[in-house]
């Protein structure tokens, strides 16, 4: 079996089986490649997510090991239950929100953070198993689906832009250009440059080359450190089922907590499967297959998350890398999660190549950052299906995907297009068009946005 994995040539039969790889047109090889290469853009987050969550007052080491845990088992969930290349991961921006809104402004303990993330993933397993995610998935309008994965190309693009430091933050102008002459600056535009011309000579696996290239140049001008291979793991105690179940009746604002949790993580998740099926062609007729069973792996893998003691898990928008290198199966997931249990043990492996630098204040994360910036450019082929004459159909699209990075957020691109798709369609008189899930949204995200002030 493991002869015909490393040869990329004939699947085991058993793989065969599971995945269906002659099905959809791909090869063990082409699939472990595109496990590497999504790992490698999202690995950071085994080291982000300790120093997020650590702020709170958790364990770093414990929160790192629950972190890879976590990842694994959603990955492994998405795999075999939907057999998409999707990866999980404790989402960023909802760390953000758990920290420094949850524990740090509202005064709750981690504790009781965590307890609201495993009841907002219980209420997200509900809605899944009813379909009604599922439902609201293949309800959006088509303008939505196209301006979708174009914004969350343009937010991966920032991101990228500002990890290799090509972008900085300004007073006035809030963004500008970097230093370019910087070393670590340097290195991330060697790396963009080396995985834009293997892939203009349509060499696969480029993205992951590039990286391994660009870990290379950061070696060899001494930005990043060779840290070792293996190290025993931290203790996972301090957090495994420390969550405390949040009593609502006891502190109704709880239910503000929870219902946040539950909105960012449905609409993250949606926009996230959205954005990647449609870049990797697993779309049918403007829907997912098995969008149920995808959504149900997301909503478990919050719930386990907590219950390991890490925030809320959603589907990775990096995953585009790995489908961009060729992933078309849960096998990519597999070697995925693999990679993510192995890191808990060869972290220093790992920080190697994903840990960040900082840069006047500034964290940089020079051999990661073009892989972002070249999977942004891929995802941004999708504008051409949206409807430009249309003007109802535009606008919204329009406003979905230039809020994502502007705001680095999925679920408020997705806000701003539902609320102005809606209000033009009732303007122009083709009110009876819109299916009334979308109506439904469209009202609670005017409701949040009251309500969040």
């Amino acid at each position: 079996m493991s002869a015909n994995i490393s040869l990329g040539t004939k699947p085991a039969p058993m793989i065969e089986r599971l995945f269906g790889l002659k099905e959809n047109g791909t090869t063990p090889g082409r699939e472990i490649t595109a496990g590497l290469t999504t790992f490698m853009t999202m690995s950071y987050i085994i080291f982000v997510q300790p120093a997020v969550m650590g702020a709170a007052g958790m364990d770093p080491g414990a929160v790192m090991v629950a972190t890879c845990l976590a990842s694994a088992l959603g990955t492994l969930l998405m795999a075999f239950l939907a057999n998409y290349p999707i990866a999980m991961a404790p989402a960023m921006g909802h760390n953000f929100y758990f920290t420094y809104i949850v524990v740090l402004t509202l005064g709750y303990t981690w504790q009781e953070a965590l307890g609201a993330v495993f009841v907002a993933g219980l209420i997200f397993a509900l809605l899944s198993t009813v379909g009604l995610r599922e439902t609201l998935m293949n309800v959006l309008p088509g303008c939505l689906k196209s301006g979708i994965p174009v914004g969350i190309g343009l937010l991966i693009t920032l991101v990228g832009l500002e990890w290799s430091g090509i972008v900085a933050g300004h007073p006035v102008t809030y963004v500008t250009l970097g230093k370019l002459k910087s070393t670590p600056t340097l290195v991330s535009i060697f790396g963009l440059v080396v995985m834009a011309a293997l892939l203009a000579l349509k060499m696969r696996g480029a993205v992951l080359i590039g990286i391994l290239a660009t870990a290379a140049a950061g070696l060899v001008f001494g930005i990043i450190e060779f840290g070792g291979v293996a190290a025993a793991p931290p203790s996972l105690d301090p957090t495994l089922f420390k969550l405390a179940i949040p009593n609502v009746f006891e502190d109704p604002h709880l239910i503000t907590v929870i219902f946040v949790f539950l909105f960012l993580d449905m609409f993250d998740t949606i926009g996230t499967l959205i954005g990647v099926s449609q870049q990797g062609g697993l779309m049918k007729d403007g829907k997912l297959p098995r969008a149920r069973q995808a959504l149900l792996s997301d909503a478990i893998a919050t719930s386990s998350g907590a219950l390991l003691g890490t925030s809320t898990v959603t589907s990775y928008v990096e995953s585009a890398a790995g489908i961009s290198a060729g992933g078309r199966t849960g096998l990519t997931g597999i070697v995925v999660a693999a990679l993510f249990i192995l890191s808990i043990f060869l972290s220093p492996l790992v920080h190697t190549i994903g840990a960040g630098i900082d840069v006047d204040g500034v964290t940089l994360y020079p051999v990661i950052a073009p892989a972002l910036i070249i999977v942004g450019s891929m995802m941004f082929k999708n504008v051409i299906h949206v409807e430009w004459e249309d003007y109802t159909e535009s606008i919204p699209a329009f406003l979905t995907l230039v809020m994502m990075p502007l705001t680095f957020s999925i679920t408020e691109g997705i806000s701003f297009g539902v609320i102005s798709y809606v209000l033009l369609k009732l303007l122009s008189g083709k009110g009876k068009k819109v299916h009334w899930l979308i109506y439904l949204f469209a009202v609670l995200f005017v409701a949040r946005y009251i309500w969040l002030e």
